[in-house]
């Protein structure tokens, strides 16, 4: 039976959707790292929120961990890559707490801009100051949001209905999808210099740590006030706070810190900053969203269904997977069959993907050829979360680029293994009827199905070597059932490769070595 461990509190709604897939489930609310680290090896699927750390040293007992679910958005609690190597999906719940944390920011917005927490103090400690608290409108300001994310997008439709002027910084985001949300695409330059309110919203990165520092402050107004309901570490704390004492901007509003809780930081000592207690998902309705968004996800892994919301692994809408999805078992086969054939270690590798697929996300045919190519050699497991961490580990360059325009196939995948003393080049493809074919060997033209016993021969192109194999092979009861042939381009050797019905013992094997027409034999098995 699979078995899931749940380590934080769960809405039970999400607990019930693993129960009926048939899953035992044991919920362990709370339970400490040295106990999961001791019992983490019984379980193939783990649901965790924020609390749960899961290091390296606890994934490295986890041998049979299949998948990672964390009912939110970030994974920062996540060794991501020591769950990779480990061939261990990491998946989040993005849309599940969506709305919540828009409206958290929002929220923490007007209460900076009308000083509602501290009047509100003021109030409660019976003071009727209403020239202190004096506040700013949001209307016709503008407002800079960095990262067009899911919630970036809910936050600034909610700034345009609020006639704010929205500027957006987000590196991966085109100009056409600013333009149809009805935002200004600038870089964080611009943002920094012009925007009344800055909001962030962007994951904690090596590239987003710290974004928002010393230099940064200098570029705000004064009169600016800044949000951050994403990740602590992406506005430099130590800045903040000098920013803020020294009111270089007017003031900010804080969900998330670098160290939570925060309860020794000196930013709590300011009178210009309204924090919370990392409240972003926190409603009832993003609780219950992000248990059966992140349930709905692991119950289709451990079934051996659809890859969603994974973070270390390439994922495909539905129609895209319809279309690649034959391509990715050729390319496995593709890389059993070089890594049998090519001589050397491998030190880098190259895939192109020719023709009307290049314009598909295909980079995760990549992982098919790598996981096929080193599953032939190591002994640890090979898949496809963690293919390409595997070749980096043995310092396997992979190369992945894109041909679109049409060559001799409508559609083909071409791989080049480059080796410390040897080169190798495999071109595959799909025909009319979706059946796989190799078509291209280094320089030879052949058309051969990828099949579980194949032969390669290298031969002297000299008559009567084709019938010696046939009455060779059928003499030790050895169906053929297929044949390519191909002449190199000097014309002195061919190629020969056949599809066989049942291995070769070591006497077929010597017997056909043993005519002086045949250069190399070699067996394949896919």
């Amino acid at each position: 039976m699979v078995k899931v461990i749940v380590s934080d509190k769960l809405s039970k709604e999400g607990v019930k959707i693993l129960e009926e897939a048939g899953f035992q489930v044991d919920c362990k609310f709370g339970i400490s790292s040295d106990e999961l680290k001791s019992v983490i090896g019984e379980y193939q699927g783990i649901v965790i929120r924020s609390a749960t750390k899961l290091t390296a040293d606890i994934i490295k007992e986890a041998d049979n961990l299949k998948v990672i679910g964390r009912a939110g958005v970030g994974v920062d609690n996540v060794d991501i890559q020591a769950a990779t190597k480990k061939g261990i999906i990491v998946m989040n719940a993005p849309g599940g707490n969506t709305i919540s944390t828009c409206e958290q920011a929002f929220a923490l917005m007007l209460a900076i801009a009308r000083n509602i927490p501290f009047a509100h103090s003021s109030l409660k400690n019976r003071a009727w100051e209403r020239s202190k608290f004096k506040g700013t409108e949001l209307h016709s300001k503008t407002l800079g949001i960095i990262g067009l994310g899911r919630i970036g997008k809910e936050v600034a439709q909610r700034a345009i209905s609020f006639a704010m002027k929205v500027l957006v910084y987000d590196p991966f985001v085109s100009s056409d999808l600013a333009k149809r949300i009805g935002v200004e695409l600038v870089d964080l330059e611009e943002i920094l210099k012009t925007s009344d309110f800055i909001t962030i919203h962007t994951p904690l990165t090596e590239e987003t740590k710290n974004i928002i520092s010393d230099d940064e402050f200098k570029l705000m107004k004064k009169s600016a006030f800044i949000i951050n309901c994403a990740r602590g570490g992406i506005v430099d704390e130590e800045a903040l706070y000098k920013a803020l004492k020294d009111k270089e901007i007017a003031g900010a509003a804080l969900d998330v810190f670098v160290k939570e809780p925060p309860l020794d930081s000196k930013l709590l000592e300011l009178d210009n900053l309204i924090v919370t207690p990392h409240l972003g998902a926190s409603t009832d309705e993003a609780q219950v969203n992000v248990a059966i968004e992140v349930a709905h996800c692991l119950r289709d892994v451990l079934q051996n269904k659809a890859i969603k919301n994974a973070i270390n692994y390439v994922q495909l809408d539905q129609e895209t997977y319809k279309i690649i999805e034959p391509y990715f078992t050729l390319s496995e086969n593709m890389g059993k069959f070089c890594s049998q054939l090519v001589k050397g270690r491998a030190k880098e590798i190259q895939i192109a993907y020719i023709g009307e697929i290049s314009t598909y996300k295909v980079d995760a045919l990549g992982s098919a050829f790598i996981k096929g190519f080193f599953s032939q050699q190591l002994e640890e497991g090979v898949n496809y979360i963690n293919a390409l961490e595997v070749a980096k580990m043995r310092q396997v360059k992979v190369e992945q680029i894109k041909i679109s325009q049409e060559q001799e196939y409508m559609n083909s995948i071409s791989v080049k293994v480059i080796t410390d003393t040897s080169e190798m080049v495999l071109e595959g493809t799909l025909f009319a009827d979706r059946t796989a074919r190799f078509v291209k060997m280094d320089d030879v033209y052949i058309e051969i199905s990828p099949s579980k016993h194949m032969l390669v021969i290298t031969n002297q192109d000299k008559p009567g070597v084709i019938g010696f194999l046939g009455s060779t092979l059928g003499s030790h009861k050895i169906n053929i059932a297929n044949m390519s042939l191909g002449r190199y381009p000097d014309k002195k050797v061919a190629l020969t490769i056949l599809n066989i019905d049942s291995p070769l013992s070591k006497d077929v094997i010597e017997t056909i070595q043993s005519n002086p027409n045949i250069v190399s034999l070699k067996t394949i098995n896919l």
